[in-house]
């Protein structure tokens, strides 16, 4: 699946899983400085990579609603929706 900017699934949890190796790497400490900080930066580009595509997604949700006569209509989501 794929949204208009082109991002897919795949492409997110690829992001989301390296960006947990980066994080593992430089939490036990054994990279040398220099790598420490390109894998310092890498992860910087990817957590903005992830908080764009998940305020987009968040953007496109919407709320399946029962309407009368059990036919299924779309609302947009609304943040201050009780969820009901």
């Amino acid at each position: 699946m794929t949204d208009e900017t082109g991002v897919t699934i795949a492409d997110f949890e690829k992001s989301l899983n390296e960006l947990e190796a980066l994080v593992r790497d430089l939490e036990q400490g054994d990279l040398p400085l220099e790598k420490s900080l390109a894998a310092f930066e890498r992860g910087v580009r990817l957590t903005r990579e992830c908080q764009q595509a998940l305020r987009q997604a968040e953007q496109r949700v919407e709320k399946l609603v029962k309407a009368d006569g059990d036919e299924f209509v779309t609302q947009p989501f609304h943040e201050d929706d009780d969820g009901q």
